[in-house]
């Protein structure tokens, strides 16, 4: 950047002071930008940026990841290293992208083999020196705007799918079944939950406990169905000294452990005769034996069972107690299938999607739309559970910004197949139309990016998002 450029800018009237601040409070009220290169060019942009914003400044990619973490920076402008070991570094934009995915980097360059290479690797935007001093303040307001709506949106969207105690949910039936939560929660009965394999039951006795009296003190949940018969006994109720083979020094069962507190019993079908007689034995008095012990202990537990079973059948089978299933089933709440539950499979799946692209560090914006359709016609047999696994897996292999339904393995569903063959190859159609022109534009300005931008009335940001999109890269010369 050119110093005559500044001092231009500042006889236009702007105000310019230096704002590379290294150390002393940094301005209330303004955002922060972090400028990541040499101290000299670091300065030149302070200055460059005087008034917009506060400024951090670092050397190198690593001491950037520190500092978005610690700061928290919505911009971060990387200027071009000068010397060949400083370029490998520069090169490496997914560490930046994995401390915040969200993060908007506008890179300085010196030539444009460079340029087209950070364009390939996410940048925001991108300048060539030397730098136009308007344009390029204006370039950094914006990326702080943009990030500001994605986190406002972010935090809109987390607030509205997070309904009741962290489980999504806005369909009528969720609606119920959050309704029965609330008004069972503050009371001491045992609850019975009802619903298909991976439907969320754990979730719903957790939120129950998390809304009682009782959420100070533990939640402990088991799987019935997980542990093997003999052992079972010994898991819930404890054991003395000598029990039996193995059993080297008492232990606690899980119903002592949950003193005080809540225990969740799942796939409670699965229990055999005797532990079903031991269960409703506790519900009645509220004692328990180890085993090998004659001892009574007397415990202030709730229970909370669940199962995916058709226990009524099972009662007439002979497989489970009726008296125990009125003890456990003084409330019943049934957890609606995910197919049923209509616009929630698609919050659900966005908020499954924001955590694993964070997790992996994956830049995705979202769905496709036959990617959406796809899910909302798909039946789910194992329910939450599956979507989970599905868009995880979508996120590992995606290789575009948005995931497709071969990403998550699913059928194409549509409405009449002749009408969405239509409507694919009209936006087949003008996706070439418009891939052809920017490549034109490209081609007859050497891929210079601004005067391409100019000449197709667009801005140099939404050519840089096209270019990502058609996977548009520049030729050997």
């Amino acid at each position: 950047m050119e110093d005559r450029e500044i001092g231009k800018f500042q006889r236009e009237g702007c105000k310019m002071e230096s704002l590379l601040l290294t150390n002393g409070e940094l301005s209330r009220g303004r955002p922060k930008v972090l400028v990541v290169g040499e101290e000299k060019e670091c300065s030149r942009i302070g200055r460059m940026l005087s008034g917009e914003c506060d400024l951090l400044r670092c050397g190198s990619i690593g001491e950037a990841v520190e500092n978005i973490r610690a700061e928290g920076p919505p911009v971060v402008i990387l200027l071009e290293p000068s010397t060949p070991e400083g370029q490998k570094g520069f090169e490496d934009l997914e560490e930046l992208f994995r401390a915040d995915p969200f993060i908007k980097v506008v890179v300085v360059v010196h030539n444009r083999d460079v340029e087209k290479k950070v364009v390939a690797m996410g940048a925001h935007d991108v300048f060539v020196h030397p730098l136009d001093v308007k344009e390029f303040r204006m370039a950094v307001k914006r990326a702080i705007h943009l990030y500001d709506l994605v986190s406002e949106i972010g935090d809109s969207e987390r607030r509205r799918r997070e309904t009741f105690c962290g489980i999504i949910g806005s369909s009528r039936e969720m609606k119920e079944v959050f309704s029965v939560i609330d008004r069972v929660a503050r009371t001491n009965v045992p609850v019975l939950i009802t619903g298909e394999s991976g439907a969320g039951k754990e979730l719903v006795a957790r939120a129950i406990h998390m809304l009682s009296d009782r959420k100070a003190r533990p939640f402990i949940a088991i799987n019935c169905g997980a542990i093997p018969e003999g052992l079972l006994e010994s898991e819930l109720f404890g054991h003395e000294k000598g029990a039996f083979t193995g059993a080297c020094s008492w232990r606690k069962g899980k119903f002592e452990v949950a003193n005080g507190g809540t225990i969740f019993l799942d796939e409670i079908g699965e229990l055999t005769p005797s532990l079903q007689v031991k269960l409703l034995r506790f519900l009645q008095e509220y004692r328990i034996e180890r085993v090998g012990s004659n001892r009574q202990i007397s415990l202030d537990v709730r229970v909370i069972a669940a199962t995916n079973m058709n226990l009524k059948e099972a009662i007439e089978r002979g497989l489970f107690r009726e008296d125990l299933f009125y003890r456990i089933g003084v409330v019943t709440i049934h957890l609606p299938p995910l197919r049923e539950r209509g616009e929630d499979i698609t919050l659900i799946a966005e908020a499954f999607l924001d955590r694993s692209r964070r997790e992996y560090g994956k830049r995705i914006r979202g769905f496709e739309e036959r990617a959406l359709k796809a899910m909302k016609a798909y039946t789910w047999p194992g329910n939450v559970r599956e979507l989970e696994n599905k868009v995880r897996r979508a996120v590992i292999m995606a290789e575009g910004e948005y995931i497709t339904v071969e990403d998550l393995g699913l059928p194409c569903h549509g409405g009449d197949e002749g009408e969405e063959e239509d409507s694919l190859n009209l936006r087949k159609a003008k996706e070439r139309l418009e891939r052809e022109y920017i490549e034109k534009a490209l081609t007859r300005y050497n891929w210079d990016i601004s005067k391409s931008a100019k000449a197709l009335g667009i801005t140099r940001q939404y050519l840089y998002e096209k270019l990502r999109r058609y996977n548009i890269k520049r030729g050997l010369d």
